[in-house]
């Protein structure tokens, strides 16, 4: 039973990710050319959350019930879409210092510079 449910649930997330508009956004958001779109994108947010504002207000007004669903369904998004923004921000700055370092490590090499690992290799073979 609890691998039926755990397959199942595995289906449903590849579908949800492959599908639905939102995560294939974020998905796109999550490469590395889309890391700088990742701050800008939370302004995504808002029409969803304007859009669950006016469905609430809709329902109060005596629409049906099962649009309260849609509301979660908004709020959902919009949350996804927030949090996704500072996520992305610490991921670009890893990336950019983890490229600079490489790209300098590269220039050093290329220069004539000894490196750290070819430093403790020259004194090693000294004792």
């Amino acid at each position: 039973m609890l691998r039926l449910l755990w397959n199942l649930s595995i289906r449903v997330r590849l579908f949800l990710r492959t599908y639905m508009p939102t995560n294939i956004l974020l998905n796109a958001l999550r490469t590395r050319r889309g890391l700088k779109w990742g701050v800008p994108a939370m302004l995504i947010a808002v029409p969803y959350l304007l859009g669950a504002w006016l469905l609430t207000v809709w329902i109060a007004d005596g629409g049906p019930g099962w649009l309260n669903l849609l509301v979660l369904l908004l709020i959902w998004n919009a949350l996804k879409f927030l949090v996704n923004g500072p996520i992305t921000l610490v991921v670009l700055i890893r990336a950019r210092v983890a490229e600079r370092r490489d790209r300098l490590r590269a220039e050093r090499q290329s220069a004539g510079y000894t490196t750290r690992s070819e430093i403790s290799v020259l004194t090693a073979s000294l004792h």
